[in-house]
C-alpha cells in the first residue's frame, strides 16, 4: 500500500501534469519575462533620469560661476566708478578752492590799491591844507595867491 508521501507524490504529479496541460508554466514564465523587463525599463530611466540630472547639475554649476564672475565685475566696475567719481569731486574741489583763492587775493589787492590810493590822497589832502596854511602865513597879496592855487593844483595831480 502507499504511503501518505506516496500520495503526495503522486498528486504532486498530477497537479504538474495539470498545470501543463493548461499551460501554466507559460504563464508564469511570462510573468516573470514581464516583471524582468519592467525592471530592466526601470534601470534604463533611472540611468537616464541619472545622466539628466547630472547634466542639469553641470548647467546650473555653470550659471553659478556666470554669475559669480558677472557680480564681481559688477563689483569691480562700482569701485572704479567710485574712485574716479572721487578723483574728479577731488579735482573739482581743488579747482574751485584755487579759484576762490585767487579771486580772494584779487580782492585783496583791489582793497590795498583802494586803501593806498585813500592814503595818498589823505595825505594829498594833509599836504595841500598843510601848504595853504603855512603860505597863507607867510606869503601874502597877489602873489600869495598865485602860488597857492598853482601849488594845490600840482600837488593834487602829482598825488593823483
Amino acid at each position: 500500500m502507499l504511503q501518505a508521501e506516496d500520495w503526495v507524490a503522486v498528486a504532486f504529479i498530477i497537479l504538474m501534469g495539470i498545470f501543463a496541460y493548461f499551460g501554466v508554466h507559460r504563464t508564469l514564465l511570462k510573468s516573470l519575462d514581464n516583471r524582468r523587463d519592467r525592471i530592466k525599463q526601470e534601470l534604463d530611466d533611472a540611468r537616464r533620469l541619472k545622466e539628466e540630472a547630472g547634466k542639469l547639475v553641470a548647467e546650473y554649476r555653470a550659471r553659478r560661476e556666470a554669475a559669480e564672475r558677472e557680480a564681481q565685475e559688477i563689483v569691480t566696475g562700482a569701485k572704479a566708478e567710485a574712485e574716479r567719481i572721487a578723483a574728479e569731486a577731488r579735482a573739482k574741489m581743488e579747482d574751485f578752492v584755487a579759484r576762490r583763492t585767487k579771486s580772494a587775493e584779487s580782492k585783496i589787492a583791489m582793497a590795498e590799491a583802494q586803501a593806498l590810493a585813500d592814503v595818498r590822497a589823505a595825505a594829498a589832502e594833509a599836504a595841500v591844507s598843510a601848504a595853504a596854511t603855512v603860505m597863507s602865513k607867510t606869503v601874502t597879496g597877489t602873489l600869495a595867491d598865485n602860488l597857492i592855487s598853482k601849488g594845490i593844483a600840482d600837488v593834487q595831480q602829482k598825488l593823483n
